[in-house]
């Protein structure tokens, strides 16, 4: 890669990692509400990923349209479009949840500290994971509630972050294996009885 800003020195020739076959990285914007990001997105030709960390994800239904509908007015290939928001998958809903509502506080109470919120209190993470974008769980809960954003947003991809904090090392391997093992295995079960 050769590209030459103000922002840092030049680069020649650079390798960028990791490689592929293609010789190409797909490359996705990531956008958190603006109307405007997603019309800038399907101008370029990118994949869209929608950052929904919180609140109802329902509501970011209308930007999957907008996509579509700027990519045909733009002459653009409209991309598979994809949710990435922030969850934890453990053995039970209650231990998913002990693990890790300390650790999504203090991260969540840091952000909200720079941008004047309050501290966030228990109830308003229980009420996240209820009905908002926050994916905690037993993988049946984790892997329900994914099923029917993808449903109801009209997704093509869902990206789970699943680390919000300091929570131990071991909650977040166990966290990835139930993930890969047991949620997107029944993800997919889930939306193939939709098409069946």
């Amino acid at each position: 890669m050769t590209w030459e800003g103000t922002t840092r020195p030049a680069l020649t020739d650079a390798d960028v990692y990791p490689k592929t076959e293609s010789g190409r990285l797909k490359t996705w914007v990531g956008v958190g509400g603006s109307p405007q990001s997603v019309v800038r997105t399907a101008k370029y030709g990118f994949g869209l990923m929608l950052a929904v960390i919180g609140g109802s994800p329902e509501r970011f239904a209308p930007y999957v349209d907008l996509y579509e509908r700027a990519t045909a007015e733009f002459g653009t290939t409209a991309l598979p479009v994809g949710i990435h928001s922030p969850g934890f998958v453990a053995d039970t809903d209650e231990e998913a949840r002990e693990i890790t509502f300390g650790p999504f506080k203090e991260n969540r109470d840091q952000i909200g500290a720079e941008r004047g919120w309050p501290p966030m209190q228990r109830r308003e993470f229980d009420a996240e994971i209820a009905h908002g974008s926050l994916y905690v769980g037993s993988p049946e809960t984790v892997a329900r509630k994914m099923a029917a954003t993808i449903r109801t947003v009209g997704v093509g991809r869902f990206a789970l972050k699943y680390s919000n904090g300091p929570a131990p090392a071991s909650a977040r391997l166990r966290a990835i294996e139930l993930y890969g093992t047991k949620v997107i295995p029944m993800v997919r079960e889930l939306l193939a009885e939709d098409d069946a």
